[in-house]
């Protein structure tokens, strides 16, 4: 099922309205979005992209610095004076489109000093249509007017070779989601007797074969029993009430198998959106891993892509931006220390590094006192307190019984300067060169 029809007088395509046809049913995007699991995996997918901050970095050498988004990665655009449209909100709102239909378009209102986008105003994809020659788009069309190429902001998802539009998941899955509506709409029909008979009235006594009387006899009945009142008849008529449960005309057995069936097209896992699989549900460690599962395996792509056209089309030569993952990769508070714990004992961060992280102040002299006197000190440049005071017998102790330790040493493994340098650290104060011994 596509997206595209061509044109007989040409070779060129045309992007037609955003509907695909199964077993006589017509399946839009509207359409597609009452199904609560197309609805459930759109929304978690642009969740998900709208919580992540846009990070602009450049290279400089093997680093990567971190640099000022420019004001288009910041509001990209308004919903009307006063009313911005946010970073996350415009990421989330784009998403959407390029989840159900492959693309999301936008008009380019506004540049900067280097031709780069200064205002992105998104587009319903209902009112574009794009014309293709030879595999590339030489027109577009918004509203019904033509707009240069270089002023249509699009982004693509889906893509295959030689076709420079996104592939739609609705028209693909325009099979299950006609599927899904069929079933919904018979078990709402059924509950509201319209699918089968909801009772039979019968002449016990009598055939009736015209059809008329028969149309009549019915008229009564039902202008009887609309209001609730019972209907009063004779002795040759019998009325027997029908019922079934939606069980016994196949709708679970249609509708779990149409909501497994559509997470694989929208890219979800079932467990997120509530759907049961006949194979049971991953179990995780911590909501990081399952998190980290869903970034990687599901949405990955999707985000590189996003970060790639932003890098390409809004930031100069030399900048590239990244959608900051880490903001959704939630964690529990021990999860969180540990791993703190972890990158400082291994010197990958610093606790002021860290304490930056959770959006905390360096420590002060007194912080770092006060855990001096409770955990003791572990600065090797401070005095221990369990050292001798300085000019103490003690202390002239320890300074004798370290030379004596010394002193087999020099001219073997350390020379004399070596073993003075040693003594004076030790506090014995030797200031003088050694004598000779010659």
């Amino acid at each position: 099922m596509s997206l595209f029809r061509a044109r007989a007088s040409s070779q060129q395509l045309i992007l037609p309205a955003r509907r695909a046809r199964a077993r006589g049913t017509e399946v839009t995007s509207t359409a597609a979005r009452q199904q609560s699991v197309v609805w459930a995996a759109q929304r978690l997918r642009a969740d998900l992209v709208s919580l992540m901050p846009v990070d602009v970095f450049r290279k400089v050498g093997q680093r990567n610095v971190s640099v000022e988004a420019p004001p288009v990665l910041q509001l990209p655009t308004a919903w009307a004076d006063g009313q911005p449209m946010t970073i996350g909100e415009w990421l989330g709102t784009s998403q959407m489109d390029l989840d159900a239909h492959g693309n999301a378009f936008g008009v380019i209102r506004a540049t900067d000093g280097l031709g780069k986008p200064a205002q992105i105003d998104l587009v319903k994809i209902e009112d574009v249509s794009c014309t293709i020659r030879d595999g590339r788009i030489v027109q577009y069309r918004i509203a019904g007017e033509k707009t240069d190429p270089r002023f249509v902001w699009h982004e693509r998802q889906f893509t295959i070779a030689g076709f420079p539009l996104g592939l739609s998941p609705i028209a693909h899955a325009a099979l299950s989601i006609a599927g899904s509506a069929g079933a919904q709409r018979f078990a709402t029909d059924w509950f509201a007797n319209g699918a089968t008979p909801s009772a039979h009235l019968k002449n016990t006594e009598q055939l009736i074969p015209d059809p008329a009387a028969a149309l009549r006899i019915k008229q009564q009945f039902l202008e009887s029993t609309a209001a609730g009142e019972p209907f009063v008849s004779g002795k040759d008529w019998t009325y027997n009430p029908l019922a079934a449960k939606a069980a016994e005309s196949g709708f679970i057995e249609q509708m779990q198998y149409t909501d497994v069936a559509l997470t694989r097209f929208f890219g979800v896992p079932g467990d997120v959106v509530d759907v049961q699989s006949s194979t049971g549900n991953v179990t995780y460690a911590n909501i990081t891993q399952r998190n980290l599962q869903l970034l990687v395996m599901n949405m990955g792509g999707s985000v590189k892509r996003r970060e790639d056209v932003i890098s390409t089309r809004i930031l100069p030569t030399g900048r590239f931006a990244k959608l900051n993952r880490s903001a959704v990769l939630a964690m529990d508070a021990k999860t969180r220390a540990d791993l703190f714990k972890s990158q400082i004992d291994s010197r990958q961060l610093t606790p002021t590094e860290a304490r930056a992280l959770e959006d905390r102040e360096p420590f002060t002299d007194e912080q770092y006192a006060e855990f001096d006197r409770l955990f003791g000190t572990r600065n090797p440049t401070k005095q221990s307190a369990t050292a001798p005071a300085a000019g103490s017998p003690e202390e002239a102790r320890a300074v004798a019984e370290l030379i004596q330790k010394i002193y087999l040493g020099v001219g073997k493994v350390i020379t004399a300067d070596e073993a003075r340098a040693i003594a004076n650290r030790a506090g014995a104060d030797l200031t003088d060169a050694f004598p000779s011994m010659e």
